[in-house]
């Protein structure tokens, strides 16, 4: 059995509130909606570490742990893991905080999802360019 991570593991990228438009038939925040909310806090913490325009190119190993309701507070949490010559894989995991009622038996803040994102770092006709790792202050 898998031990339980008990808090975030790297920043805070991103904090936003799931909302009834965002629910699939059977009341459960959509996983394609929780994906992109990774990929733009991904998308912030590359942009940031290239100090470049950043494309999405690939999610790897998404693990879906538990469902989202409207009304948690979804939190992305993010780490660079990886910084290439053109690319920067980052870590992120999204937590849940349940301010207002927390279901029986279960913690105020937990783990839903976590997934390692590759970024590409690109110019402005949209082609590759060097990450310059020297300033970079990541692994």
């Amino acid at each position: 059995m898998k031990k339980t991570t008990l808090h975030p593991s790297g920043d805070m990228l991103l904090q936003t509130l799931a909302m009834p438009a965002d629910t699939n038939p059977s009341g459960d925040i959509f996983g394609g909606w929780i994906m992109a909310q990774m990929d733009m806090a991904g998308g912030i913490l590359a942009k940031e570490v290239t100090q470049s325009r950043v494309v999405t190119v690939a999610v790897d190993s998404i693990h879906f742990i538990k469902p989202v309701h409207v009304g948690d507070v979804v939190c992305c949490y993010g780490k660079v893991t990886r910084v290439g010559n053109t690319s920067i894989t980052i870590h992120l995991e999204v937590w849940v905080k349940q301010v207002l009622h927390p279901k029986n038996g279960q913690d105020r803040q937990f783990k839903v999802t976590q997934a390692a994102f590759t970024y590409v770092a690109v110019d402005e006709n949209g082609n590759k360019r060097p990450v310059h790792t020297s300033s970079c202050p990541y692994p």
